[in-house]
């Protein structure tokens, strides 16, 4: 079966459907049936101020039915009065309200009759009440002494409930009441004892109907009361119920009604009302009473109220007492009504009717709307069933029961259609139907027959009926084609048949494609006030794009289009981008795509994330002199588990305002035991973390102070600091307020010199440091710092040892010699001074040295010293940047942080010679075809006797290549320019002079210039055009010569691209020299 229900394009072989339709399916108008009435009026009231009065009765049925009404059970001529008003095909009647009309009150009933039958509409009550009126009457007023009880009687008209009755004076305030003076259910007024404040002329009784918008007054009634000669004091009499009831009377109450129980006492003093249930307990929450206990109420009245209720009426002289014997009916309600329907000829009918009721009631049947009579009716009959067999055509009719009792009727009609007609199919021919794939496709085929006809479906050509477990056959003749596929799509026939005949009808099916959608991201976690884009997938079919649409819902509840929120939250078509996300935007987003075939949703849970709220509820317990709990509720966490709460405390009496972080508790724990100084004033508060960030604080604890202790620990960092030679500073951290402990604090000072056996001096003091004089230079002292408070002492103190004042060293380095290593450098050699001498912590050497003369020329040079340090306990140092063919004098001292000792004697020694420093300059003065002459200038230190200098020279370009270096000695110091030849013609040169002394040569001065072409004669060098000569000469050659003469200069001089690595080592520096680990000092 599997493999054929996934086979293209072949029939589907399934068993055979046979379906007898309901009974319930209602007749077709266009089949002849009995008549049925669909629209009644109930009890209606002809209202005075009504124009008219519509009294109504619709039924239906083939033919079409005539209607008759009946008036407290006798015919009635709706033609009789030219006031009533009928209409065509219709029972229903207006009655105009034009004169008198009391004479249409009564009791109405319409029927509905054809060839089939007649139905019967139940009882419709027309009320059309007097205008209530107070008799015009004479009162005549009421004398009565003090303490006599009195009725005033209202007696109001009748009139259409409800009715409230009011007792006013002539200005209309309410007459008060109380326990002494209430009104009755009736509207009488009952004084249980009568004052003289009573007395008034203007007792008026106002009767209200609000239905009839009335209000009607009695004759205004007059209480006279004298004064009595005495006390009238008497035990309490029953008014309501009277006396003349007994002691005991019955009460009648509908179930789901209201019992209304009253009792109202006359006697002096004023009796006081109770009231019990004799059999049994009054109901708990149900009974109230009112009317100052005067009256006993049960709304909802049921069976469970039944019993026997006394009311005790008493005061201090007596008591006086009655019972109600309460009993609960009910009117009639149906058990089970009489169900008509379509029957076909030869079976049988059976119609029940069961009502109940209390008293029980009577059961009626009627046959189209008159009695059954036993005697010619076919059938059976009983009180509560009615059965016949072998049905026939004419046995159509309808059948009414009527249950009754004397709370009311109530009236059930079944109509018995038999017919005998092939089927009608009712739904249209050549519908079209269209579903999508996996949903469920509905092809209907509503059928009407008698019998009951028996219907089958088949696909496109097919004979065969559909069925398989995907077809499901439904009462009404639906087919429904369950989890639809594309090859469903095709041509469907509806075929119904019965023994008097058979019908059809096709149905064409279109199968979709189903409608897909996503939500990305999915379930997306997002920070608070960040923003987040919600996009919408979506695939549908083609057929359906007109009917596509998207919609956007949040939490279940639809999200407006084009909804705002201040611009917050924006829906574009198949986006929902929401900006400064809030906690209230967390929640369930869903994407709803429909066509007019489907519609799907798509969920993403948008989750956002924020710091957790303030924990709440701090509470402190297991109070300790040092440490105490605290406990606390943690806030919500906002997506985010709280990792750690950070417990923060501020301190009342050192620095008020201040919170500081004491402990850290881990994140699922809401309670740490926190260790306290002694001495404190506390309250704490705490802070929440999770990975988004920290909570704001919580609001702070109550504050809980510490008792006061000794100090735990001693000051820390001691040291001596001193600035003159015979004084110490002994200085210390001092105690953190949280380390004081209690009041008083104080530091004790003990002091003693290092390696003299002697006792320890002690000083008391509040401040930090203390300060010692007269002491010796530079001396190892111990000392020890203790904190004290009122409490006692802190531990015992370490030792620390300190030094007295310092003062300059009083002595020189001794043993200084100069080793020179080169022209510029030498090397430095001392002893230092003793220990004894440096009196302070030695610092260093200071070296100075300074320029005599010059070997050169013997000339005395201004001293100018020069100071290099070297730090720490040093005998050498290494003196660079001398000038070289020098002589110089040097000394050497000792230094500390007090300052420099004297110096050394000088020492005096001289620097060798040492290489030139570059020429000058160096000038091109002119250039040939294969020749040029240079100039070029002194060096600007010779450092030694110049022996000469070397003039090199080599050919350059523009490709990085540079050619062979070619050297030239010149060995007169004196000759200060060369003229070079056997140069090759326009070729670029770059030339190098350097000046020499015994020692070596120095840095070369270097230059570039281009030699002529054949038959021209030019010069280049940089800055030539400055020469006045070249100038004049430049304006006697030929225009053209002269321009491309300048382009090429210009060319060719916008820059050497050789290598500078290249060009510096072809001449290096000869003192140049690597000194390694050798320890430079310091220049200053």
């Amino acid at each position: 079966m599997e493999m054929l229900l996934h086979t293209k394009r072949i029939t589907i072989c399934l068993f055979f459907f046979v379906l007898s339709l309901a009974a319930a399916i209602e007749i077709p108008l266009s089949v002849a049936q009995l008549p049925t009435i669909t629209e009644q009026s109930h009890t209606q009231v002809a209202y005075p101020f009504d124009e008219d009065f519509t009294i109504k009765c619709e039924a239906r049925g083939n033919p079409q039915p005539t209607f008759n009404w009946t008036k407290d059970g006798k015919p009635f001529n709706l033609l009789s009065d030219p006031r009533i008003i009928t209409f065509n095909n219709s029972g229903t009647f207006v009655i105009q309200n034009h004169g008198i009309i009391t004479n249409f009150q009564g009791k109405y009933r319409c029927y509905a009759s054809n060839v089939l039958g007649t139905a019967m509409s139940e009882e419709i009550e027309l009320i059309v009440p007097s205008v209530p009126k107070f008799p015009k009457e004479k009162i005549e007023p009421l004398d009565v002494e003090h303490g006599d009880s009195v009725i005033l009687h209202c007696n109001p008209p009748k009139g259409i409930p409800p009715l409230h009755i009011y007792w006013m004076n002539i200005d209309l305030q309410h007459i008060p009441q109380d326990e002494r003076v209430s009104m009755s259910l009736k509207g009488d007024l009952y004084f249980a004892n009568v004052e003289e404040n009573d007395s008034r002329s203007d007792y008026c009784c106002f009767a209200a109907f609000p239905r009839l918008r009335t209000i009607v007054q009695k004759m205004p009634m007059t209480l006279k009361v004298s004064r009595s000669n005495f006390i009238k004091e008497r035990k309490p009499k029953l008014l309501i119920p009277p006396e003349s009831a007994g002691s005991s009377s019955s009460v009648t109450v509908i179930k789901g009604g209201v019992l209304l129980l009253e009792c109202i006492a006359e006697g002096l003093p004023t009796p006081h009302l109770s009231w019990v249930k004799v059999t049994g307990n009054l109901p708990k929450d149900k009974p109230v009473t009112e009317n100052f206990g005067k009256i006993l109420k049960i709304e909802q009245v049921s069976a469970a109220d039944e019993g026997t209720y006394q009311c005790t009426a008493s005061n201090p002289v007596g008591r006086a007492k009655h019972e109600f014997h309460v009993h609960v009916e009910e009117p009639p309600r149906w058990i089970k009504e009489p169900e008509g329907g379509v029957y076909s000829v030869g079976t049988n009918l059976v119609l029940l009717c069961e009502a109940i009721g209390n008293p029980e009631p009577t059961i009626q049947w009627k046959l189209n709307g008159m009695p059954v009579d036993s005697r010619t009716f076919r059938g059976r009959i009983s009180a509560r069933e009615i059965s016949l067999t072998n049905l026939q055509l004419q046995d159509s009719a309808v059948y009414q029961c009527e249950a009754s009792n004397k709370h009311g009727t109530i009236l059930a009609s079944a109509n018995v259609n038999v017919l005998n007609i092939a089927p009608l199919i009712l739904t249209s021919d050549g519908e079209n139907y269209a579903t999508v794939v996996g949903y469920s496709a509905f092809l209907h085929c509503e059928i009407f027959a008698s019998p009951a006809a028996d219907i089958r479906w088949t696909k496109d050509d097919s004979i065969e009926p559909l069925s398989a477990l995907r077809y499901e056959l439904n009462k009404n003749g639906t087919l429904e084609i369950k989890e639809t596929k594309k090859e469903d799509s095709g041509s469907y026939a509806c075929w119904a048949a019965n023994s008097v005949g058979k019908r059809a009808i096709t149905a064409n099916l279109d199968i979709r494609d189903a409608t897909k959608i996503a939500v990305t991201p999915k379930n997306p976690r997002v920070l608070k006030s960040h923003s987040i884009l919600l996009k919408c997938q979506s695939e549908y079919d083609s057929h359906l794009k007109n009917s596509f649409k998207l919609s956007w819902r949040k939490d279940g509840d639809q999200l407006p289009v084009n909804s705002t929120q201040d611009s917050r939250i924006i829906m574009d078509m198949d986006t929902l981008f929401i900006s400064t996300v809030t906690l209230e935007d967390q929640g369930v987003y869903t994407c709803v795509a429909s066509t007019s075939l489907d519609s799907v949703a798509a969920e993403s849970r948008l989750i956002v994330l924020d710091v957790p709220d303030p924990p709440e509820d701090l509470q402190l317990s297991e109070h300790q002199n040092r440490s105490v709990r605290l406990s606390w509720r943690a806030g919500a966490s906002h997506n985010s588990p709280v990792n750690e709460s950070i417990i923060e405390y501020e301190e009342s009496q050192w620095e008020p305002g201040r919170w500081q972080e004491l402990t850290r508790a881990p994140g699922n724990d809401t309670t740490a035991l926190l260790t306290l100084a002694p001495y404190m004033n506390y309250q704490f508060r705490v802070v929440s973390v999770n990975a988004v960030g920290r909570s704001q604080p919580s609001k702070p604890s109550l504050r809980y102070a510490t008792p006061p202790a000794a100090p735990d620990k001693n000051p820390e960092n001691i040291r001596v600091e001193a600035s003159e030679p015979n004084e110490m500073v002994m200085k210390w951290e001092p105690l953190k307020p949280t380390e004081r402990n209690g009041p008083g604090l104080e530091y004790k000072v003990s002091w003693r010199q290092r390696g003299v056996e002697t006792d320890w001096n002690e000083e008391l003091v509040k401040k930090h440091s203390l300060t010692l004089r007269n002491t010796p230079t530079f001396v190892p002292y111990e000392i020890k710092v203790q904190a004290v408070n009122n409490l006692g002492a802190g531990p015992e103190p370490n030792v620390t040892t300190g030094y007295s004042g310092e003062d300059t060293p009083d002595a020189a380095p001794s043993g200084v010699s100069v080793d020179i290593v080169n022209s510029t450098l030498v090397k430095v050699f001392w002893f230092g001074i003793p220990r004894d001498r440096v009196r302070g912590h030695l610092s260093g050497y200071k070296v100075s040295w300074w320029k005599t003369k010059s070997m050169l020329d013997g000339k005395r040079h201004h001293p100018e010293k020069h100071f290099l340090t070297f730090v720490g306990d040093r005998n050498y140092g290494m003196i660079p940047g001398l000038e070289p063919f020098s002589e110089f004098r040097l000394t050497v001292l000792a230094y500390n942080s007090k300052g420099d000792g004297p110096e050394s004697s000088p020492v005096v020694f001289e620097t060798p010679e040492g290489v030139p420093e570059q020429p000058r300059f160096l000038k091109i003065l002119n250039f040939d075809k294969d020749s040029v002459t240079l100039s070029w200038g002194l060096p600007k230190k010779a450092n030694g006797h110049l022996t000469g200098y070397i003039l090199q020279y080599q050919i350059i370009n523009e490709t990085h290549e540079i050619g062979p270096l070619s050297d030239i000695s010149v060995a007169n110091r004196s000759t200060l320019s060369w003229r070079l030849s056997g140069l090759s013609a326009s070729t670029k040169y770059k030339f190098y002079v350097k000046a020499c002394t015994a020692k070596g040569c120095g840095k070369p001065v270097t230059e570039e210039g281009l030699t002529m072409a054949q038959g021209t004669y030019a010069g280049i060098y940089d800055g030539i055009s400055t020469q006045g000569w070249f100038i004049g000469l430049m304006c006697a050659v030929a225009l053209l010569t002269l321009l491309l003469l300048t382009i090429c200069f210009v060319r060719r001089n916008k820059g050497g691209k050789y290598s500078v690595k290249e060009k510096e080592d072809l001449h290096p520096d000869p003192e140049a020299q690597s000194i390694k680990d050798e320890i430079f000092g310091e220049y200053r």
